[in-house]
């Protein structure tokens, strides 16, 4: 007998983690919440304003931070320019991110899947800070209509 299922949302994985085997500590609760609190600000606006963001941001030596982002090994996940990659699981790009700096240190410091946790003994503050400022020099991704295999 072939089993078929009632309805497209079945196929679906479930949308709570614990119905999916998984189990959250409460210490992933904030990362959760501050991303989520992410989106949902750049949805409101209808984007999201990198250069709004970066402002936020405590001013960092970028020097420095290229030098930090290259010792640390974020660029064997995430790329030398930022762009992304992927290991295990796709690493996103860090290039002009827009993510506000204290959800990005935050990030950083709990971690989520395959990407070390870095706290403080390990990256101070000060050289996560001109992280984030190298991250907001680098070119981020060029619009499609830019690209000229894509505009023909």
């Amino acid at each position: 007998m072939i089993e078929t299922r009632s309805s497209c949302a079945d196929a679906l994985p479930p949308l709570i983690p614990a119905q999916a085997g998984i189990q959250l500590s409460s210490r992933w609760w904030p990362a959760l919440l501050a991303v989520a609190a992410f989106i949902l600000s750049g949805a409101e606006s209808g984007c999201f304003d990198t250069q709004a963001r970066a402002q936020d941001a405590p001013p960092g030596n970028v020097a420095n931070g290229r030098s930090v982002y290259l010792k640390v090994n974020c660029f064997q996940c995430h790329g030398r320019a930022g762009q992304g990659g992927a290991m295990n699981y796709p690493a996103p790009p860090l290039a002009k991110t827009s993510m506000p700096f204290e959800g990005f240190k935050m990030v950083v410091r709990e971690s989520m899947r395959d990407m070390p946790a870095y706290n403080e003994a390990v990256l101070a503050d000060k050289d996560l800070v001109d992280i984030y400022a190298f991250l907001q020099t680098l070119p981020g991704r060029r619009p499609p209509k830019d690209i000229a295999i894509l505009s023909d």
